[in-house]
């Protein structure tokens, strides 16, 4: 999972500018996070060098690996009502 994820980072930099990622939800809790963050990395410093300088992949503690969706809700900005 960690290289397709790697090799998502770099398709999605093609569009965006990208800085910092956080990989949420329970898949990522105990030793399965530090999998996946070591198998996009290692796909970011060998495909995508330029990419590995620049992308800064994070997991949270492992309480809030568990609640992921929560946390990116809550991290959203505030919508302005339409008139």
């Amino acid at each position: 999972m960690g290289y397709f994820l790697g090799y998502g980072i770099a398709q999605y930099a093609e569009f965006y500018d990208l800085k910092h990622v956080l990989i949420l939800g329970r898949c990522t809790s105990g030793r399965g996070g530090q999998l996946i963050l070591d198998g996009a990395s290692e796909v970011l410093r060998t495909e995508f060098p330029e990419l590995a300088t620049r992308i800064h992949i994070q997991l949270p503690d492992e309480r809030s690996r568990r609640v992921g969706q929560s946390i990116a809700a809550a991290s959203l900005p505030a919508l302005r009502p339409l008139n």
